[in-house]
């Protein structure tokens, strides 16, 4: 039967549970373990690369230095010795197993030292790392499988720690449930190819059934047959007869209709014909109205020259006008404003000027003033003695005559 969707929600919650992509790192315990792991992995990388590099060493000695290329140089023959030690081993030499034993374990720490020796100082410079690990992880490893196979334990190992008790019994149960639902599965698969067997049975009485009925049909089909070849006879033999006669009244309608069409090709004519007469006529008409409008485009971009000419004349002449009246227009306002300095010194000068005139009145009218009482002055004492000298004359001789002072 189908999922139903209670099952789909579960099935989906645990398949997310056992996505490691879903787990995070929930402990300082858990990430120092996968933090050595992925070490690990790296260091099992740069231990792959270092048979390529010690196969190049030639074109990267200048990169790797000289520390580190004497001691691949060390690790390249301690290989060689462990290959000739198992070589020899291999064809049965004459040195003893316990010997041979012995020797194999001090290469192998030897090994072990170089290998150390030789990853610390590659992983001491990351630059050179990422260099070397450019150049030669296009190579493949003989160890790749097996860092496939670290790499898988390692998230094996992540999925552990970070699944807790409770989770695991979820997986355990989850398991279970599917377990259950596998065995019910199978015992629905049987019942259903049981009843599959009964319906193939029953489908196959009906085949034969039917396989009876398809022969009685055969029969009577080959009675129909017989009856339908006498009826397509006659009705051949009608078609015939009626072909014939619709034969003979077309031939007499294609007659008539050729008929018509000479009649129609002759009016056809007449009518290409006058038409031609009529399209010669249009056609002169048309150069004629083709030759009048290039005339009159000809005339007209006439004009437009002119026009054009005597406007960028025009126009020269009004921007040269333009340029006088603004140069005038200063001019204007420079004179304007002497004008008008000039008007104030003019109205200052006439107000001076009437203010000296005034002045002038003054001193004039003081002046005439003045002298017509020094004049007033000078009659008097001019004629004084004289009025005295005829009183003196009319008083009396005996005394005598004052000095003029």
């Amino acid at each position: 039967g189908m999922a139903t969707p209670e099952k789909a929600t579960i099935t989906l919650d645990a398949m997310k549970m056992l996505d490691p992509r879903q787990l995070k790192l929930d402990s300082v315990e858990t990430e120092r373990i996968i933090t050595v792991l992925d070490e690990t992995i790296a260091k099992l990388k740069l231990s792959s690369l270092i048979p390529h590099i010690i196969g190049s060493l030639d074109r990267l000695a200048d990169m790797l230095g000289t520390e580190i290329t004497n001691n691949l140089i060390e690790h390249q023959k301690l290989s060689n010795e462990m290959q000739h030690l198992l070589a020899s081993s291999e064809e049965g030499d004459t040195m003893g197993a316990e010997e041979q034993r012995d020797c194999l374990c001090l290469l192998e720490q030897c090994l072990k030292r170089s290998v150390r020796d030789v990853l610390r100082l590659l992983l001491a410079n990351p630059l050179r790392y990422q260099a070397l690990k450019r150049r030669a992880w296009e190579s493949q490893s003989p160890a790749e499988a097996f860092i496939k196979a670290f790499g898988e334990f390692r998230n094996f190992m992540l999925e552990r720690l970070l699944t807790s008790p409770m989770k695991e019994e979820e997986q355990i149960q989850f398991m279970e449930d599917i377990s259950l639902q596998i065995k019910k599965n199978n015992e629905a698969i049987t019942a259903l190819q049981a009843e599959l067997a009964a319906a193939i049975q029953t489908q196959e009485e009906e085949i034969h059934k039917k396989d009876n009925v398809i022969k009685d049909l055969k029969t009577s089909i080959q009675d129909l047959t017989k009856n339908c070849k006498a009826a397509i006879q006659h009705i051949k033999q009608e078609g015939e007869k009626q072909q014939e006669e619709e034969l003979q009244a077309s031939q007499a309608r294609c007659a008539r209709l050729q008929q018509d069409i000479q009649q129609l090709e002759a009016q056809l004519n007449t009518l290409v014909q006058e038409h031609r007469v009529s399209e010669l006529a249009l056609r002169k008409r048309k150069c004629r109205g083709e030759t009048e409008i290039g005339n009159w485009i000809q005339k007209y971009e006439t004009d437009m020259e002119e026009k054009q000419a005597e406007y960028e004349e025009v126009s020269a002449a009004y921007a040269m006008e333009k340029a006088q009246k603004s140069l005038l227009t200063e001019k204007r306002a420079v004179l304007l404003q002497e004008y008008s300095q000039i008007e104030e010194e003019r109205r200052i000068c006439q107000i001076k000027k009437e203010e000296a005139l005034k002045e002038l009145a003054n001193k004039t009218r003081a002046a005439t003033c003045i002298q017509a009482f020094w004049r007033g002055y000078l009659v008097r004492r001019l004629f004084k003695p004289k009025r005295k000298k005829k009183k003196d004359k009319g008083k009396g001789k005996g005394k005598g005559k004052k000095t003029k002072k």
